[in-house]
């Protein structure tokens, strides 16, 4: 056997069966990513403040309704099942897209169940609840470093080898131990040509070693004059696999955004409806 020879032509299954998995993955995807009935979101999003707010390298966290979206908040515990990455301008946009309004030109890298990596406009998201979180002291060449990651994979597909897993998210509370959620979510083939959710922008992350939600570990450190011990925390990079969108909300390394404060909130202005009167 010729060594040389790609593993296509030596196993020409091998590119038939991904195009089916593909195929099989997509026809769930769908299912999946149908829209629930009934979702109203508490504070819909503005896009303009949005667009306003938002700088590069920040992360969009999206409370979203469809089917998958009710497992992954299940098992995480969390409002928080999908995560955006902000690039701005940096996106390389057709003429057509940079004559549309900001809003509506595609300034969001995201990994879509079925689609891949794909920029989208913040209009996308007008109608949802909405938490921007954002890396504290980057440095300008590490910002650009995530950002140039993240918009070097668009077009990537969504990781489909292990469609199987996607088959336990029609389950919309699936019954899982606590200490297993973490790892159901960890699902993937490990193909670099592929990508999932919140996982993409976490090694975008990883590149640069900035922690996100690192394993902490406490190692005796020299004793002090009090005879106690002083304790040095040692960060662990949590393998990129592991995490998903709440992991931004929680991290003490990302900062929480919250637009309509940033622009002189006053409460004193806000013009409310007459009280009921209250009656026994």
């Amino acid at each position: 056997m010729n060594r040389r020879e790609s593993p296509s032509r030596m196993n020409p299954f091998l590119t038939s069966k991904d195009t089916i998995l593909d195929r099989i993955g997509r026809r769930l995807a769908e299912r999946l990513t149908a829209q629930t009935s009934g979702y109203e979101p508490y504070t819909p999003s503005d896009p303009e403040t949005l667009a306003r707010t938002l700088r590069p390298g920040d992360i969009l966290l999206i409370e979203g309704n469809h089917k998958v979206s009710a497992a992954i908040k299940y098992l995480t515990q969390s409002t928080w099942s999908h995560a955006a990455f902000f690039a701005g301008d940096e996106i390389p946009l057709t003429l057509d897209q940079a004559a549309r309004s900001v809003i509506d030109r595609p300034q969001l890298v995201e990994v879509n169940l079925g689609e891949g990596c794909v920029a989208v406009p913040l209009s996308k998201y007008s109608t949802y609840n909405t938490r921007i979180c954002r890396p504290i002291g980057l440095t300008p060449d590490d910002r650009d470093a995530v950002v140039s990651f993240m918009v070097s994979r668009l077009g990537l597909k969504y990781d489909m080898k292990n469609i199987f897993d996607m088959l336990r998210y029609f389950m919309p509370t699936p019954p899982v131990p606590v200490r297993l959620r973490r790892r159901m979510l960890a699902f993937g083939s490990g193909d670099p040509t592929r990508a999932i959710c919140s996982t993409l922008i976490a090694q975008a992350f990883e590149q640069i070693r900035y922690p996100i939600l690192p394993e902490i570990t406490r190692a005796p450190g020299r004793a002090a004059a009090t005879s106690t011990f002083s304790r040095a925390e040692i960060l662990h990079i949590r393998h990129h696999s592991l995490y998903t969108p709440r992991d931004f909300d929680l991290s003490p390394y990302f900062a929480v955004v919250k637009p309509t404060l940033e622009y002189g909130f006053d409460y004193k202005r806000l013009e409310w409806g007459a009280v009921p009167p209250i009656t026994g």
